[in-house]
C-alpha cells in the first residue's frame, strides 16, 4: 500500500520520495530510474551548462514517462539556463541557494511546479511569498551544500511546517532509509529529499570510487566546512554555505586558516597540481550524516521501493505504540 501525501497527490507520483539534484551525481539515468520506480526524480542542473542539460534531460525525458524534473542553483544560473530546461517538459523546478525570485514566473507559466529549498525561517517566508508550490526544508546534516548557520532537521521541518501550511513541505537532510522517511512525514513533512543514499546507487552519476566511499563512510567522517571550495576555487559564497563531506587531506591542512587560504593562489594551484597527479581525488565526495547507514550499492529502482516499504513498516510500528505502554 503506498503513502499517500499533499506531495504524491500533486504531482501524481506512488511515493513522498523525492532525488535530490545533486550536481555531478544526479543525472538523467538516476532521475529517470527514481520516477520510474514512483518517486520523484531531479536532475542536478547545479550552475546551468548549456551541454550537461541537453544531454542529460534527453536521458531522463526519454526515460520515463512519468514526473520528473530539474533543480539549479539560484545564485549561479540565469534565466537562460532555466529557458533551456523547461524546453523538455519538467514536471517540476526546484532553486536553492540564493534567491529563487527572478525565475518563479517564467517556471510556472510554462506550467511546471515551483519547488524552493529553504535553509532558515527567512528563506521560508520568502518561498511562502513567492507562491512556491514546494517547500524544501534543509537540516544541516544533509551532505553537500548548505547553510553555514543553520539548523538541524528534526526541529526546524515541523516550524516549517507550520509556517508554509497549506504548502507542502518536503524534508532534506540526514535520511538515508524508510525510517527517516516515515519520521518526515510524523514531523509534518508530505516528504522526504534523499541525496547521499542515492549517491550509492548503481545510476549515479558518480565515479565508482565515490559509491564505495560512501557504503564505507561513517558519520564521525563527515565536516561540514568552506576549505574544499576554497580550494577548489568553486565561486559558492563560503560566508554564507559550507558543505558537508567526507574526510579530506586539504581540510586537514586548512582547518581553521579558510582566511588565509582564500588570499592564497598558490594554495589552489597546488590543489589543481594534486588532482592532475592523481594525489587527491578529483572532487570531495559529499556525504551526509546518515551515511553510516549506506551499506550496498542497489539500483534506484530497488532502493526507492525499498524505502517506501520501510516507511510503511515504521509507521505501522509507531501506530501501535499506546499512551501508558498499553
Amino acid at each position: 500500500m503506498a503513502l499517500s501525501t499533499e506531495l504524491t497527490e500533486l504531482l501524481g507520483v506512488r511515493h513522498p520520495i523525492v532525488l535530490a539534484p545533486m550536481g555531478g551525481a544526479a543525472g538523467g539515468a538516476l532521475a529517470a530510474a527514481v520516477s520510474r520506480a514512483g518517486g520523484l526524480g531531479l536532475v542536478g542542473g547545479g550552475y546551468g551548462d548549456r551541454e550537461w542539460l541537453a544531454r542529460e534531460l534527453t536521458i531522463v525525458a526519454e526515460g520515463t514517462d512519468r514526473p520528473w524534473g530539474v533543480g539549479f542553483l539560484s545564485w549561479a544560473i540565469d534565466a537562460g539556463a532555466v529557458e533551456r530546461a523547461l524546453e523538455f517538459r519538467p514536471a517540476a523546478v526546484m532553486l536553492s541557494f540564493g534567491d529563487p525570485g527572478p525565475f518563479v514566473e517564467r517556471i510556472r507559466s510554462a506550467g511546471a511546479l515551483v519547488m524552493v529549498q529553504v535553509t532558515d525561517l527567512e528563506e521560508a517566508a520568502r518561498a511562502v511569498d513567492l507562491g512556491a508550490d514546494v517547500i524544501v526544508a534543509q537540516g544541516t546534516e544533509s551532505g553537500g551544500h548548505g547553510a553555514r548557520h543553520g539548523r538541524s532537521t528534526l526541529p526546524f521541518v515541523p516550524v516549517v511546517a507550520d509556517l508554509a501550511a497549506p504548502v507542502p513541505v518536503l524534508a532534506a537532510g540526514g535520511i538515508a532509509d524508510g525510517r527517516g522517511v516515515a519520521a518526515a512525514l510524523a514531523l509534518g513533512a508530505a516528504g522526504a529529499m534523499i541525496g547521499t543514499r542515492f549517491q550509492a546507487t548503481a545510476e549515479a552519476l558518480v565515479d565508482p570510487s565515490v559509491g564505495r566511499a560512501v557504503v564505507e563512510g561513517r558519520a564521525q567522517d563527515t565536516e561540514r566546512n568552506g576549505v574544499l571550495d576554497l580550494a577548489r576555487g568553486a565561486s559558492w559564497p563560503t560566508e554564507k554555505y559550507t558543505a558537508r563531506t567526507l574526510g579530506h587531506p586539504y581540510l586537514d591542512r586548512w582547518r581553521g586558516r579558510e582566511a588565509e587560504l582564500a588570499r592564497d593562489p598558490q594554495a589552489r594551484q597546488d590543489y589543481r597540481d594534486d588532482v592532475a597527479r592523481g594525489a587527491i581525488p578529483p572532487a570531495p565526495v559529499w556525504a551526509g550524516e546518515a551515511v553510516d547507514l549506506i551499506t550496498d550499492l542497489p539500483s534506484a529502482a530497488d532502493l526507492v521501493t525499498t524505502l517506501a516499504a520501510q516507511a510503511e513498516q515504521a509507521l505501522a510500528r509507531a501506530g501501535r505504540h499506546r499512551p501508558g505502554g498499553s
